[in-house]
């Protein structure tokens, strides 16, 4: 049976398809990048924004326009905060939320194969054979006034440290060259006195992945203890810390645990000890009662802390948050202007950073070649960059010398 898998949203959604990927492979299930040549096609959906949720339901709608015959499975997010929404829609089969979706294997096993002749199996993508998304934990309990993932995920829990480095260590030998840690919390991780500190210090000792990245921290997570291992170049020098406002106002009312001021001081940590590091980000505009002061406010916040990449979200209202009940909503039109702002600085840091390493040398794994036959890599920096060569370079760590 043929089966393609989809994923939209956080690189711990991407972790869990890649970890469903592997269960369906070694079962003897065959993996196909095209939804249209599949038996099954599975949408791992995330559903932080109302364009998420859109953007779920026209792939779902798009996958059985294409491929009427396929048995559709719609699990994640979205299925997990509003399945009946999902099982409305035209030709999708099964819906499953968070809890149940490592439950799909044995789903699968149930749905009679089609009678199509067999062809060469696919292997899991460029993605999953460069990088490798490992899930730490679950759960997130801090409930900001504007976030539906506490309600849609499991209470926090965390994978016990034996089992992480067991997983690293078979990466490794699969020849993968980075490891993601990834979860929705990654920096809550705690397992029997093991905190992510003393995780990343046992991956360091016990494991040789030549590169290690995190997914994502809260500024108040930064210590001196963590940044300090990132003297270990394995560890890769990007961290993505959600900000999501640079007002102090508006942290407040999202309940973030923390103010502008620590968030700098947090970035001020992080660039005395790692070099060339890339610091990434999240900003909401439009959050209730965001005034043009308060709007002016992050944006000038953001300017000055020199981001590598800003990830920006107009503000989507999500039923059952605190937020969603709050007066002064903000309305799209300003939104939108707002986030054009944002955007526009987002592009402009961006430039910015990518620039200042003209004429330096990065290490650079390489996952494939475009269309057009360039390689395509990432640096340790997150920066993405291009070459060309008749050598095979996939899955390839080099020494580039950035032009």
């Amino acid at each position: 049976m043929k089966i393609a898998l989809e994923t939209l949203g956080c690189k711990l959604n991407q972790a869990e398809t890649e970890a469903l990927a592997r269960q369906f492979s070694q079962a003897g299930f065959q993996l196909v990048e095209n939804p249209e040549e599949a038996d099954v096609y599975i949408l791992n959906t995330c559903t932080v924004t109302h364009t998420a949720d859109a953007k779920a339901r026209h792939l779902l709608r798009l996958a059985h326009r294409r491929n009427p015959d396929a048995f559709i499975i719609a699990t994640g997010c979205y299925a997990e905060r509003v399945a009946s929404e999902l099982g409305k829609i035209e030709g999708v089969n099964y819906v499953t939320g968070n809890s149940e979706k490592a439950d799909l294997l044995q789903v699968l096993r149930g749905i009679p194969k089609k009678d199509n002749p067999a062809k060469a199996p696919a292997r899991l993508s460029s993605t999953f054979r460069t990088r490798s998304f490992i899930k730490i934990q679950d759960g997130c309990g801090n409930f900001c006034a504007y976030c539906i993932v506490p309600y849609v995920r499991s209470r926090e829990v965390s994978v016990p440290p034996d089992a992480i480095v067991n997983e690293i260590k078979l990466r490794a030998s699969e020849g993968y060259q980075e490891i993601v840690l990834t979860g929705t919390r990654v920096g809550g991780y705690f397992f029997s006195g093991t905190d992510l500190i003393k995780l990343l210090r046992r991956i360091l000792d016990e494991t040789d992945i030549p590169r290690i990245r995190l997914s994502s921290l809260q500024p108040q997570e930064i210590s001196p203890g963590l940044i300090k291992l990132w003297k270990n170049n394995r560890l890769a020098p990007h961290f993505h810390l959600s900000l999501q406002s640079g007002s102090a106002g508006v942290l407040g009312r999202m309940k973030r645990r923390y103010a502008p001021d620590d968030y700098a001081d947090a970035v001020d940590l992080i660039r005395k000890v790692v070099p060339a590091v890339a610091i990434t980000t999240d900003i909401i505009v439009g959050f209730p009662g965001e005034t043009d002061k308060e709007f002016e406010e992050s944006l000038e916040f953001c300017r000055k802390m020199g981001f590598a990449r800003i990830h920006v979200f107009s503000y989507s209202p999500r039923s059952g948050t605190k937020a969603c009940g709050m007066t002064l909503q903000v309305p799209d039109k300003t939104k939108k202007e707002r986030s054009q702002k944002m955007l526009k600085l987002a592009e402009e840091s961006a430039v910015n950073f990518k620039e200042s390493f003209t004429g330096e040398y990065l290490d650079v794994l390489w996952e494939k070649q475009t269309e057009d036959g360039d390689w395509s890599g990432i640096t340790g920096n997150y920066i993405r960059v291009f070459t060309k060569s008749d050598n095979n370079l996939s899955n390839k760590v080099t020494h580039a010398r950035v032009k």
